[in-house]
């Protein structure tokens, strides 16, 4: 498939895979294959879109980071928001028909078979109701679990490779890391959940006049199909028609940063899909525009500590609060117990000071990451996988940001909110908000107690009280039993090989068979030594 599209080129300038060159050389493909045309972002576009729904979802948060990217693979990228293949709209109305159990003519006044807009996962289509609303129809691709689900084995397949052999495996967690995945992608296949999760964010912003969420026809959302009300605006990377019409570009990047840190702090409940196709802009008031936020398939949460010691890390960060960063990453267990602070404080400083106090224009984010990322190893950072929406969120809204006001104050503008939460937090008339929440469970627990504490001393008692302790290095001991186990069964490999190539060589006229064999069990008895 790379040869089809004329990606090999590519691939071989990756040093990861210089060692399988001379495999490409020896294909057929590379020799009869006939390449596809195109430019070099429309090749990746097109292997992207056939590699599957995952694929196009990468490629889509990738093309909301155009500071990363050439402007050609940028703008070929920026297709794959809302302009996927779609697929037949005859298909698309009987997805319908099947769903509502009855023609597609008794359930809508009108249905138009052209798709309005087409993804990786699903596609829209305009109809209006017998009742006269002018909705949408999202329909799910046929086919779609199938090809996601055997991705995902794919994915499982390399993820346990890259835990046992890959030199930092433990630390970046893959298996989990895609467990997580796999969670969010299955859930996006039930568009009922994709209803509920529009509902949900819908009453969160009732009465706000930053964001507007489509309202949802209950009666006419199943798994397979949903309606919401059809929403009419400006495509938020249109920014040639948004300045034509007016519109307020700064007040709207900040208000796209107060929509965020509103989700994720007050809420608990944030769009963890926010590439440019999903948001749109309402302008019957230029100077205050409205947000419009389409496809609720993947919506993201915190547990409540993470969520603290996430806030904590973003007011620390913003009050330029180093050894509050450092300290904070201690007790929150993302970096491990013995690391000394003062060290982490240091390493957090040299990164995040030269960037204080500038626009988005003057910040190198990639090379920020990188310097990030080279301090996570130094100190044995584990990937933390139920926050790994939101970091991709986070990078979505910067580099949205980036494209629609690069002078934005990122940190002027977010540190106000941050401030708020924090206040509101420690509030009396919050603090008795939680007290009264949480009375009822107290009040079962303390009633609890006497049975708890009498069936304990009697199970002391009769000698069969068991206490389970947990040393805090027993994963590691049982990863490195793990990797002994495959260097001692590698090696018997090895040398079962090499003794079979010294066999034919001693037994056969001809040698060369016994030659492969003994230097292909050398070479495997050198890996496992090396690992």
């Amino acid at each position: 498939m790379l040869v089809r599209h004329g990606l090999d080129e590519i691939i071989l300038a990756t040093h990861l895979f210089r060692p399988l060159r001379f495999a490409f050389y020896l294909s057929p493909a590379t020799w009869f294959e006939r390449r596809k045309g195109g430019t070099r972002g429309e090749r990746i576009r097109l292997a992207l879109e056939e590699l599957g729904p995952i694929f196009v979802k990468f490629g889509q948060a990738l093309s909301t980071r155009r500071d990363l990217l050439p402007p050609d693979i940028a703008d070929e990228l920026e297709k794959l928001q809302d302009r996927v293949p779609p697929f037949p709209g005859h298909e698309a109305r009987a997805i319908v028909e099947r769903a509502y159990g009855r023609p597609v003519t008794e359930v809508f006044e009108q249905f138009d078979e052209a798709p309005l807009a087409a993804a990786s996962i699903a596609q829209v289509h305009v109809a209006k109701l017998r009742t006269g609303e002018d909705v949408v129809v999202k329909v799910i691709r046929p086919g779609v679990r199938e090809r996601i689900e055997r991705d995902l084995e794919v994915m499982h397949v390399f993820a346990r490779l890259a835990r046992d052999y890959a030199r930092e495996g433990h630390r970046l967690r893959p298996v989990e890391v895609v467990k997580e995945y796999e969670k969010t992608i299955l859930d996006e296949l039930d568009l009922m959940r994709e209803a509920a999760n529009a509902a949900q964010l819908k009453r969160n912003f009732a009465g706000n006049e930053l964001l507007h969420v489509p309202a949802v026809y209950w009666d006419y959302c199943r798994p397979e199909a949903m309606v919401m009300e059809r929403i009419r605006g400006v495509i938020i990377s249109d920014l040639e028609e948004l300045r034509r019409r007016g519109a307020n570009i700064q007040r709207l990047a900040e208000n796209g940063v107060t929509i965020f840190f509103t989700q994720v702090l007050r809420h608990n409940f944030f769009h963890a899909d926010m590439h440019p196709g999903n948001i749109f802009v309402q302008l019957d008031d230029p100077e205050y525009p409205k947000y419009c936020a389409v496809d609720f398939g993947i919506m993201g949460t915190l547990t409540a500590r993470d969520q603290h010691y996430l806030a904590e890390n973003f007011l620390a960060f913003f009050e330029r609060d180093w050894r509050r960063v450092a300290q904070l990453h201690v007790d929150s267990g993302w970096v491990p117990a013995d690391t000394r602070v003062d060290e982490l404080e240091t390493a957090v400083r040299t990164v995040c000071e030269p960037i204080f106090n500038k626009p988005l224009s003057e910040i190198s984010f990639g090379q920020v990451l990188m310097r990030l990322f080279e301090v996570a190893r130094r100190f044995q950072m584990t990937v933390q996988p139920q926050l790994i929406l939101l970091q991709k969120t986070l990078l979505q809204i910067e580099g949205l940001g980036r494209q629609l006001y690069p002078d934005l104050d990122l940190w002027k503008t977010a540190q106000p909110i941050l401030r708020e939460w924090a206040s509101d937090r420690l509030s009396g008339r919050n603090l008795a908000s939680q007290l009264r929440r949480q009375l009822p469970d107290l009040s079962e627990a303390l009633r609890m107690l006497p049975q708890v504490l009498q069936q304990a001393v009697q199970q002391a008692a009769d000698g069969n009280l068991r206490l389970k302790v947990e040393q805090p290095g027993i994963e590691e001991l049982r990863a490195e039993l793990r990797a002994s186990t495959r260097r001692r069964d590698t090696t018997l490999v090895g040398a079962v090989t090499l003794l079979g190539g010294l066999v034919w060589l001693a037994v056969s006229f001809d040698p060369w068979p016994g030659v492969v064999l003994s230097v292909a069990g050398a070479i495997v008895i050198a890996l496992a030594r090396r690992n």
